[in-house]
């Protein structure tokens, strides 16, 4: 067997395990299909994910239904992971992935059962990402946003958006920040509430340490929390430590 092949092969065994919610909504999702298509490696490796499998409930004791998303040839999933999530607070969940077109690069995209519901613009030319944070009231005022980095390898900004009206608003860009370094395959940070509402974890631009991030009066909070950003130094910040 080629060696691309048994790179994928290898990659479906080791696919990332489903995200689980209860619903109504999607209660689970997992990358499917992988695929070589995409020559952009950020993530480690040659193989992003060529679909989308999807279980839905219309409540928590209602009948699974299951789905796949399939892209056409021109995008894939670049993502480490599936997140569901409550994207505008309606009480029904969708599934968070990070979808690239060949040509265009990364976008943040929605979906539920009936296909992509939303998705922010391609950034512009390929290879260029976008690297999830989470989804949490970052602002105090009850509802969510959605925190991503734009380019964390090269503009490193942290942006958020409300979604509402079936539509993104941006409300935030925040410089000098990332949560991703080229070939790792995982994404560092995460959303964190040390009982003083959510905040966004994640990493200086040049990794010299750790800052918390939070809206306040609609303006960017931005409070260092650790002078290292090891791996042990983000699992104590996301630990509230």
């Amino acid at each position: 067997m080629p060696s691309r092949a048994l790179a994928a092969l290898a990659l479906f065994l080791m696919a990332p395990p489903a995200a689980q919610a209860e619903g109504p909504g999607v209660t689970a999702a997992r990358l499917a299909q992988p695929t070589t298509r995409y020559d952009h490696a950020v993530l480690g490796d040659a193989v992003e994910w060529g679909a989308l499998d999807l279980t839905v409930r219309d409540c928590p004791t209602c009948p699974a239904r299951r789905l796949t998303v399939r892209l056409p040839e021109t995008r894939v999933f670049e993502d480490v992971e599936v997140r569901i999530v409550d994207a505008d607070g309606d009480g029904r969940t969708e599934a968070m992935v990070v979808e690239s077109d060949l040509a265009l690069g990364a976008s943040l995209a929605l979906y539920n059962d009936e296909g992509q519901r939303h998705a922010t613009a391609f950034l512009g030319q390929p290879h260029r990402w976008l690297a999830p944070l989470g989804v949490a009231d970052l602002n105090g005022d009850g509802g969510p946003e959605i925190a991503y980095v734009e380019k964390p390898h090269l503009d490193r900004v942290l942006v958020i958006l409300r979604f509402r009206d079936g539509r993104f608003t941006e409300i935030a860009r925040i410089p000098g920040l990332t949560n991703h370094r080229i070939g790792d395959s995982h994404i560092s940070g995460g959303i964190r509430d040390c009982g003083r509402g959510a905040q966004a974890v994640l990493a200086t631009a040049d990794w010299s340490g750790l800052v918390a991030v939070s809206l306040r009066d609609g303006q960017p909070r931005v409070t260092p929390i650790a002078t290292s950003a090891t791996p042990r130094a983000f699992a104590r910040a996301l630990d509230c430590r």
